[in-house]
């Protein structure tokens, strides 16, 4: 045996350690076949990755060079499966860990959790939330396995791959900057997309993207209804507009029907002059009576604009529900009152 030639024990545990499962090791692609490639990575064990793990696979080429996944498992021909997709990911993720700093904000997908927080990987660094950064509403932690998440770092050691950081201060931070939007830029009259999140027998709480609103009864619909489920629903989004803004203390009321011309106004819209109406007496009062005209408008009929004669009482003139005949004899500017006369007291 030739002297020269020495036994050289750390090259050959160098070359086991490179195959290890989640080791990441340059290669170059040796051979084509229709399921994949074999892709050689140094040693006497060439590696393979399957078709299904390139997006261009008809573009590789033998000579093509590139990193690739120990997955620790083999295949019928005995070759050990490596991934070019995977260890593509854990190197973007790596640099973007890299590039954070404290403060930074970034996403991930929760992969396991405890009862002491939630754990997840970018790239090569480990992700930790505490259970006091995580959400106060959520209370079981498994809620959120295999959801995507936004945090901000907390802390980072770019030495030990390591980064602590909260889901909740980013989601507070964010709904205070969505209040500070919402408080600046509010008027009366705006219109807003809120939810409903409660419902009580008087009303109704709304979510306005961060920002408590309350639905009164009374400005859901121009209805008359006896419990707000008639309109609204539970955890569904409506445009409202903002009829009371309170700033100073943080208070705002919503209303739904505001979206919308009241009928009302609108029948009084349509009346002329030159028509006469059929209409029905809906109320009596000391001075004239309430009519309640076919198109649902409804108006003053006083007891002057009722009969002619003197000394008169409107009683004696019409009774409730009696069906008259009117004419308009004049409109608010804001078309919100309308008063009549009877149709042979009318004035051309």
């Amino acid at each position: 045996m030739d002297e020269n030639i020495k036994f050289d024990i750390n090259s050959i545990e160098q070359t086991l350690a490179n195959y290890k499962k989640n080791n990441i090791y340059d290669g170059v692609v040796v051979a084509i076949r229709d399921d994949g490639v074999i892709f050689n990575i140094g040693g006497k064990s060439d590696a393979f990755i399957k078709k299904s793990d390139f997006k261009d696979f008809d573009e590789v080429k033998i000579g093509d060079r590139f990193k690739a996944l120990i997955l620790g498992t083999k295949t019928e021909d005995g070759m050990i499966e490596v991934s070019k997709s995977e260890a593509e990911e854990i190197i973007s993720g790596s640099l973007k860990a890299e590039s954070l700093k404290v403060g930074s904000t970034f996403t991930f997908v929760v992969n396991s959790y405890s009862e002491n927080g939630l754990m997840s990987k970018l790239g090569a660094f480990k992700i930790f939330v505490p259970k006091d950064e995580v959400d106060i509403k959520v209370h079981h932690l498994g809620y959120y396995k295999s959801k995507q998440l936004e945090a901000i770092v907390l802390e980072i050691n770019k030495d030990k791959k390591e980064i602590i950081a909260s889901v909740r201060m980013l989601k507070e931070q964010i709904k205070e900057n969505a209040e500070n939007l919402f408080w600046s830029a509010a008027f009366i009259g705006k219109k807003v997309i809120g939810k409903i999140v409660k419902i009580m027998p008087y009303g109704a709480f709304v979510d306005i993207n961060g920002v408590d609103a309350f639905l009164h009864i009374s400005d859901i619909s121009y209805k008359r209804i006896t419990k707000p489920e008639e309109v609204i629903e539970l955890n569904k989004e409506y445009e409202f507009r903002i009829i009371k803004l309170d700033k100073d203390n943080k208070k705002v009321s919503v209303g739904l029907k505001q979206n919308n011309e009241d009928p009302k106004i609108t029948a009084i819209k349509n009346l002329k002059f030159s028509e006469i109406y059929d209409g029905e007496v809906i109320k009596i009062l000391p001075f004239g009576a309430i009519i309640r005209l076919d198109n649902g408008a409804e108006g003053l009929l006083h007891i002057s604009d009722a009969t002619s004669l003197n000394g008169k009482r409107i009683y004696e003139i019409v009774k409730l529900g009696e069906k008259v005949k009117v004419g308009v004899k004049s409109i608010s500017d804001n078309n919100t009152k309308v008063n009549f006369c009877m149709y042979n007291l009318v004035k051309d």
